[in-house]
């Protein structure tokens, strides 16, 4: 069993509801959350409707969250206006990845650091990192080192590591087409199988679904069906069996409803999963009203359906384990 200090178990507490599951809820989308924000308003992006948006999903919906991921750069504010018992990761990397060269290497934000993180009243340090475990090892040592060094940084300052992972085919360019639905089980295994390596000081690791669900017999619509339900079930266990940290599920775009029907897979299929970092599932369709009818459109809207969402989600995350299953305190 992995050890932690009393100082980063108390942070995990704070994240963590009565039962030690993590229902968090993420709004440190950047770059894609200005965009979607300038496509409803039918206008460029700006600084402040972001931020706003930020402030209004956390004002709304932290009273049903264990905690809350933002980004320093548009959600400090948002970080304010937060439910008094909901705990805080804050992100650490830029958004996107730089596309100018191979690997989709990531980067820190320049004036940020785990001291800083932990002085802003965060309660973890949150880690996106895009990996191909197929790609070169000059391109993945160099990742490997990263986080190593993210998760040594993160441990000095007595915090959690949450790493977020991402994974993708360099070869491939459709992350959600077919082609790239058959290899991705893999790649999701033998990424969570690397950075599970107590050399990178990971707490909890952030993952995806070991499919894509819009090619899962009865989700897949007019695609083709990659994988029945049972098979999705039994990557779902294989998956938790590779790794003997915490782990909590992202959702990856899919919509509420979709994401709820994969977490209920997991429990059916006897996963050890600890919980959910869930955003875009939760607040996404509140985007419209907000940024083309006005903030009291889109907080009508969070304050409804986001939360029947989120109330929903907490639901279904009754087959969630705690994390301290997986993590014992030092004396």
């Amino acid at each position: 069993m992995r050890k932690i200090s009393p100082e980063v178990a108390k942070h995990m507490d704070n994240l963590s509801n009565e039962a030690g599951v993590i229902s968090a809820l993420a709004i440190d989308q950047r770059g894609s959350l200005k965009r979607m924000l300038a496509e409803a308003a039918n206008k460029p992006a700006d600084e402040t409707t972001i931020v706003d948006f930020k402030e209004a999903v956390s004002s709304e919906l932290t009273p049903y969250a264990s905690a809350i991921l933002t980004d320093p750069e548009y959600g400090l504010p948002a970080t304010k206006v937060r439910d008094k018992n909901c705990g805080l990761l804050l992100s650490y990397e830029k958004t996107g990845y730089d596309a100018t060269e191979p690997g989709r290497m990531c980067d820190l934000i320049a004036d940020q650091s785990a001291l800083r993180i932990k002085n802003d009243d965060a309660d973890a340090v949150k880690f996106l990192l895009y990996y191909d475990p197929d790609e070169s090892d000059e391109i993945n040592d160099k990742k490997k080192a990263f986080v190593e060094r993210v998760g040594a940084e993160t441990k000095a300052n007595g915090l959690p590591f949450f790493l977020e992972l991402l994974t993708y085919d360099g070869k491939i360019d459709d992350a959600k087409g077919e082609e790239y639905a058959k290899v991705k089980p893999e790649k999701v295994f033998k990424t969570m199988e690397e950075f599970s390596k107590p050399q990178y000081d990971v707490t909890v690791l952030k993952v995806e679904m070991p499919f894509n669900i819009k090619f899962i017999e009865g989700y897949n619509g007019d695609n083709n069906v990659v994988y029945t339900q049972e098979e999705a079930k039994k990557l779902l266990k294989k998956q938790s069996d590779l790794t003997d940290l915490p782990y909590i599920f992202l959702s990856a775009g899919v919509t509420s409803e979709e994401f709820i029907a994969e977490i209920k897979m997991a429990e059916e299929a006897g996963a050890d999963f600890n919980g959910v970092l869930c955003g875009r599932a939760t607040w996404k369709p509140a985007i419209k009203p907000f940024a083309a009818e006005g903030e009291k459109q889109g907080r009508e809207w969070l304050s409804t359906e986001g939360k029947k969402n989120i109330e929903n989600l907490n639901d279904a995350l009754k087959g969630a384990k705690s994390w301290k299953d997986k993590l014992e305190v030092e004396e």
